[in-house]
């Protein structure tokens, strides 16, 4: 009597402690399920319950010998389920009906369908793979397709999906999980994760998260070996275990356990770790379902001695796929006659797996319809749920220059086929043909010349890739993309556009449409035709392309995705800055501006104003218009590479820059810190005029500047200065002619000596100092870039674009943006420089930078309003931008928090004037936390942890004379234009 309340007490425990998965609270009768449950446990001998814990993989043959094997294993081990290999989904339909007739105690039938049957069945709905899944933002549509694998997993007598993928896909060069995650976002991950494996258990099958605790940073296959994951436990937390934290919170009832070594937990794999299956997935995350071995056949782990009853002592309930059953138990006998697994524990996860069976509808044995399955399986609400999830998933990766929806009116498009056969056999022509004045092209890589001759006057070029092989053509794509509209669409897997990703930086829009199924190919044709609507996001990055997230959201009926109220602010107080923007363009401020706000991220106001130039027939300003930021280069440019070169540990803050720089060993400088030039406390002067050098200053009458107008000082460059405009330069340092020798352009007509930069190192050393109080000095950031060079031992500008533009997707970035970019994408800074006798347009402003060969530590880079304000969102976030880490977390919260003890300034950083806001650079209504910079064509760039703000402004507003720079800060359009955005927040 008292034997049999101990024994209830213990299943009434047994019970409620599975309650939080969802598999489990579907059990009606309680009483019933524990009734059942008993009554095997009560006819059990130890191998049996043993043999319950072990799921063994057979072959889905209908040959006599494979069924002998299949009947004995399952009447010789009492197994608790099977897995079937690839194979006919009637043949393994058959085999469940005979193994269930076979089994005394039912079997759980378990599935390896990450996308569904067609993983492992043939002719069953071929669904997308999860990272296209991962590209759709409505998760309710991944649900549907969770219940709808269920439901076809039921039709053939299958409880258990070893799905879904909980991977974090953060490393391109990971050889087996890929395509196989949701994507590269662990929050991302986990929503779908969450929305997948609720349709299955909704549905009435097990999901099993896998593979516990993170196989998506590994370069390792554990199929083939046994990967490490040398991370430490904050970045476990952050990153590979987020997704399965999650999943265990949201009631998922199985997770498996990776071939995985993770040394910051134990040493042993994973699968058979006690630290990582009970310390950390049960105690810590608090999961209570079923938990799986990977499985046991695979290299990682099969050379493990007993390596079953190593993983059931970690902790796991099931073992997957042993190589020798016999062997396998067997050590798991002797394991609890040896004491090292109590009969306790075998009897404990025996009555779990029986309790699921319950749950899973096993107690009455399942007898499938044999008759009419593939009827059954693949519906027309099957097909069309299929069709709804490869729309969903088309991604416009770039529009930068609004070309989407195609101008219906234009003529002269034309669409070039890169596929098999002719362009007229795709359904995407002829839908574009139905809108569309589109001729065609079919390319073949043997007729290169001919398609670039056809395609010379076309206005606007078409490239639809049905391909996957395109290399061949991309320095064509490349060279259609310099001169004219170039629309790319991907009917491949992304691995396409990974390959071409150099070719097409310039391209002014990508669709990626994953496949070109003859429904997607229409459905694509009427997204770029303006008739349907786009959502996608990309699930991964592509270097030099674009990162993890993007996705332009076309919508012919609600063009604009984000309202300024989606984020607590009010639109008709933001509304003001369109007010201000117009007001600078009428008091000639600045012919055009650009402002963009991101607040979380997100873009809530976006807009361009006015023009290049102050004449009405200038191009307007537009989102890819690149600017010159002027002194804004030092924080988006300099400040960058040497916030990564201190988090690499090459220097320390109070270093002296003579230890980069031997050549100031022996000067007045070698005592200056790397802290002291990015307080701009060096005592360096404020300016230094260079490029006096490279003039032959014996032509300058009267001197090169004069303060009043007279016949050789006729160019007026400040309120009361005059340059000289007669001078001639030294033919040693610039010539009129492009030569090996002369080949830095200082403007359309005249070329630097690249030994001139030697000159201005030598002046560097040589400039005297004026004592160590607060100096904002350019000459500080001019050796910092000297410093960032010796270290990364390569130019500023080649580091940068590697270490951070590129990989970032910032495709508006550059130093000497002429060398990328056609000259009328970027805006003229000044109609007539004293310097170069002309007009400044994709040339660096400053004289400093100019004569350095465009490349300085002080300006020189060029942008647009989105690229800056993805730098600066990236900063916001802690050193994060898409699915990658750029800075740590740590230099990101020195640098930007860190402030002089005499001065507003920050490390490298500009910050408000709290003490004296008349002053400051920013709204008096911005925090103290806020950082950023000013540049002096009119530029300005502020980010704000406490609000999650990012606020850009670009201008040109010393155009068309440097002079003509007074308004902006008269009329203080900057700082009233911030004033209205912190307004508009809602308090």
């Amino acid at each position: 009597m008292k034997k049999t309340i101990i024994l209830c007490i213990a299943v009434l425990v047994s019970v409620s402690m599975f309650a939080q998965t969802a598999i489990l609270s579907q059990i009606k009768d309680t009483a019933d399920c524990r009734k059942w449950v008993e009554s095997q446990l009560e006819n059990m001998t130890l191998k049996q319950k043993i043999g319950q814990l072990f799921i063994h993989t057979v072959e889905p043959s209908l040959m006599q010998r494979n069924k002998a094997n299949i009947r004995k294993a399952i009447e010789e081990y009492g197994l608790g389920g099977l897995l079937f290999s690839k194979g006919k989904t009637e043949d393994q339909v058959r085999l469940t009906n005979l193994a269930q007739q076979w089994s005394e105690v039912p079997l759980l039938i378990t599935f390896d369908g990450e996308w569904g049957l067609a993983m492992r069945l043939k002719d069953t709905p071929d669904f997308p793979k999860n990272r296209i899944l991962g590209c759709i933002e409505n998760d309710s549509l991944i649900y549907l397709y969770g219940r709808e694998v269920a439901r076809q997993l039921r039709e053939i007598g299958v409880q258990v999906n070893f799905a879904p993928v909980a991977d974090v896909d953060n490393n391109s060069a990971n050889p087996v999980i890929n395509v196989r995650s949701f994507g590269s976002g662990p929050k991302e991950v986990a929503r779908k994760v969450i929305a997948y494996a609720r349709g299955l258990e909704d549905g009435g099958v097990l999901a099993v998260c896998k593979h516990f605790p993170g196989h998506g940073d590994t370069e390792t296959d554990s199929h083939q070996a046994l990967p490490v994951l040398n991370f430490d436990r904050a970045r476990l937390d952050s990153v590979e275990l987020y997704p399965f934290r999650k999943a265990v919170e949201a009631g998922i009832g199985g997770m498996m356990v990776g071939h995985l070594q993770v040394p910051e937990i134990e040493d042993k794999p994973a699968s058979v770790s006690p630290g990582v299956i009970t310390s950390v997935l049960r105690n810590e995350l608090r999961f209570s379902g079923l938990v799986f071995t990977d499985a046991l056949e695979m290299k990682g782990i099969r050379h493990a001695e007993n390596v079953c009853a190593q993983a059931l002592i970690a902790g796991n309930d099931m073992v997957l796929a042993p190589r020798n059953l016999k062997r396998e138990m067997a050590g798991v006998l002797s394991a609890v006659k040896k004491g090292l697994l109590s009969e306790e524990a075998i009897t404990e996860k025996c009555r779990k797996v029986l309790a699921y069976k319950y749950a899973l509808g096993l107690k009455e044995r399942p007898l499938i319809n044999e008759k009419g399955i593939a009827r059954r399986i693949s519906t027309p609400e099957t097909d069309s749920l299929l069709a709804a999830l490869d729309k969903a998933a088309v991604t416009v990766l770039k529009d930068s220059v609004e070309t989407l929806p195609l101008e219906l009116s234009l003529s002269g498009n034309v669409l070039l086929s890169v596929s098999p056969t002719l362009a007229e056999a795709y359904p995407f022509y002829h839908e574009l043909k139905e809108a569309l004045s589109v001729s065609w092209v079919h390319a073949k890589a043997d007729s290169l010349a001919s398609i670039r001759e056809r395609l010379r006057t076309a206005q606007q070029v078409i490239v639809a890739l049905h391909q996957k092989d395109c290399k061949a053509y991309l320095p064509l794509v490349r060279e259609f993309a310099e001169d004219k509209p170039l629309v790319v669409v991907c009917f491949q897997p992304q691995d396409a556009l990974e390959e071409m990703a150099e070719g097409l930086q310039k391209a002014s829009a990508i669709v990626l449409a994953h496949t070109d199924k003859d429904y997607i190919q229409r459905y694509v044709a009427d997204v770029m035709t303006g008739k349907a609507k786009v959502t996608g996001k990309a699930s991964v990055g592509i270097a030099g392309l674009c990162p993890a997230g993007t996705g332009i959201v076309i919508d012919p009926e609600h063009p604009h995705l984000y309202t300024p109220e989606d984020f607590g602010m009010d639109s008709r107080t933001l509304a003001r800055i369109d007010t201000i923007a117009e007001e600078g363009i009428e008091a000639q401020a600045y012919p055009g501006c650009h402002v963009l706000i991101l607040k979380e991220g997100c873009p809530i106001y976006n807009k361009c104003f006015g023009r290049y130039t102050y004449d009405a027939a200038s191009p307007e300003v537009k989102e890819n218009s690149l600017y010159d930021l002027a002194s804004l280069s030092k924080v988006t440019g300099t400040l960058l590479a040497v916030m990564k070169l201190y988090d690499e540990g090459k220097f320390g803050l109070t270093d002296p820059i003579s230890r980069y720089l031997p050549w100031l060993e022996d000067t007045d400088k070698k005592d200056i810190t790397i802290q002291d030039l990015l307080f701009h406390e060096s005592g360096l002067p404020a300016y230094w005029p260079f490029y006096e050098e490279a003039l032959r200053m014996e032509s300058c009458k009267g001197g090169l500047f004069r303060k009043r107008k007279d016949k050789h000082h006729q160019l007026q460059v400040d309120e009361h200065l005059y340059a000289c405009t007669g001078f001639s330069y030294d033919t040693e340092w610039v010539s009129a002619l492009p030569s090996a020798k002369y080949n830095l352009p200082l403007s359309d007509s005249l070329y630097l000596n690249a030994g001139f930069r030697n000159k201005i190192r030598g002046q560097l050393a040589e400039v005297p100092l004026k004592g160590h109080s607060y100096r904002y000095s350019c000459l500080n950031f001019m050796l910092l870039q000297e410093m960032v060079e010796e270290l990364a031992r390569m130019p500023m500008d080649v580091y940068l674009d590697s270490v951070f533009y590129k990989p970032m997707g910032l495709m508006h970035t550059a130093y000497n943006p002429l060398r990328h970019f056609p000259k009328a994408q970027i805006v003229p800074t000044v109609e007539e420089d004293f310097l170069r006798k002309g007009r400044v347009q994709g040339f660096v402003h400053d004289e400093i930078a100019a004569f350095m060969g465009g490349v300085s530590g002080n300006a020189g880079l060029f942008s647009t309003a989105h690229d800056v304000g993805i730098i600066f969102q990236m900063l916001l976030d802690k050193g994060v931008c898409g699915d990658r880490r750029y800075l740590s977390r740590a230099t990101c919260d020195l640098f930007i928090n860190v402030q002089s003890n005499i001065s507003r300034r920050g490390l490298g950083f500009d910050r408000p004037d709290a003490d004296n806001t008349s002053k400051s650079p920013c709204a008096r209504e911005a925090p103290r936390s806020v950082f950023g910079h000013t540049g002096f064509t009119g530029t300005c760039a502020w980010a704000d942890p406490d609000n999650g703000l990012v606020f850009v402004f670009l201008s040109n507003r010393i155009y068309p004379r440097a002079f003509d720079h007074k308004n902006l800060m008269k009329l203080d359009i900057r700082s009233r234009m911030q004033q209205a955005m912190y307004q508009s927040i809602k308090r």
